[in-house]
């Protein structure tokens, strides 16, 4: 008896030592194994709503990352926080184990993609980049269905819900355009997201930038509505990238507006021209009645003719002071500035009829 009982605990202590140098590596094989990659190559795994942790495995084994399918079902048994995993797009570079990459889905830490949409570019020419963007699922048929989608949708009392006793209908206009009422920047999304989010994104964006230079703006400033600041600040944007410019710029238009006299600024006769533009603007151009073409019609144009950055709107919000109501490019990205016609007669034959020299 007492051979037995001595038996049973050797047996047992054998048991025990075994179990625990199984577990031990067992434990130790999601750490171990790992993605090995090239050094320029990455794993990547797309997962649905409700999909497991399994369906990880199985992801795992077809592109295979571990040897010992039955090693990877324990490991993942003895890890139960790992069962539960979310959707979306995941990345991991070669050296990433299996511990790791379960840890980030399980956490939701999806590959972040980006999209630049900058300034002075149009609606037309950002849904291209959008389109062209194959993490991007590009939702966009009609444009005047976006607008109605867009600000409907930032318009109503939920998705204002940050943005209190702010003017939502900053961008509404007959004409159902969003032209320029995008606010330019560099957008973060998850793989696969609608062209029409990150529109609607940009929408709010430019909703809170407006309303406070709006507020903040200089009182005497010739505009009747933030949409009529959103014309101007998308006309500095095409007119100059100098940043000491801007609210030059912005003061000799504010200054024309208020005198009455036509803007005469260029990009807005090319925008009116449209697709047959072919880069070479003529006297005939210059003449020819567009609603944009600003020497023709006095005032502003009827909406805007690019996305602004916040440095433009700024620049509408808040003109410099001057008396300048001319200016003329050097040739060099910057402008010479004048107060009179004589000035601007004089600078337009030193930078501009020496070149037909």
């Amino acid at each position: 008896m007492k051979k037995f009982a001595i038996f049973a605990l050797v047996l047992l202590i054998i048991t025990v030592v075994v179990s625990f140098y199984v577990y031990q590596n067992i434990d130790q094989y999601g750490v171990e194994n790992k993605y090995a990659g090239t050094a320029n190559s990455t794993l990547t795994i797309q997962l649905k709503a409700g999909d497991s942790g399994t369906s990880v495995l199985n992801k795992l084994k077809e592109k295979r990352v571990f040897g010992n399918p039955l090693f990877a079902k324990l490991w993942l048994k003895l890890h139960p926080q790992y069962s539960t995993v979310k959707k979306g797009y995941y990345e991991f570079a070669s050296g990433a184990s299996i511990e790791s990459i379960f840890y980030a889905i399980s956490q939701g830490k999806v590959k972040q993609f980006s999209i630049a949409l900058i300034e002075g570019l149009t609606l037309t020419q950002w849904l291209a980049l959008l389109a062209n963007n194959d993490a991007v699922n590009y939702d966009i048929d009609d444009t005047k269905a976006l607008y109605d989608d867009v600000v409907g949708f930032v318009n109503n009392s939920e998705a204002n819900e940050n943005v209190a006793n702010f003017d939502t209908s900053f961008c509404l206009n007959e004409y159902r355009s969003l032209e320029g009422c995008l606010l330019a920047n560099t957008y973060f999304f998850d793989y696969q997201t609608s062209a029409s989010q990150i529109i609607k994104r940009a929408y709010k964006s430019m909703q809170i930038v407006i309303n406070q230079q709006w507020q903040e703006r200089y009182l005497d400033t010739a505009y009747d509505s933030p949409y009529e600041m959103l014309i101007m600040a998308s006309i500095i944007e095409k007119e100059t990238a100098v940043e000491s410019e801007r609210g030059l710029i912005s003061g000799v238009f504010d200054n024309r507006l208020k005198q009455n006299m036509r803007l005469q600024t260029d990009p807005t006769v090319i925008y009116g021209i449209g697709e047959t533009f072919d880069g070479n603007l003529t006297r005939k151009h210059l003449r020819q009645r567009t609603p944009y073409n600003t020497y023709v019609i006095k005032g502003l144009p009827i909406t805007p003719i690019a996305m602004a950055g916040p440095a433009s709107i700024q620049a509408a919000a808040k003109p410099d002071i001057t008396q300048a109501i001319y200016f003329v490019a050097k040739g060099d990205g910057t402008h010479q500035f004048s107060e009179t016609l004589a000035e601007h007669n004089a600078a337009v034959r030193k930078y501009q009829l020496k070149k037909g020299k």
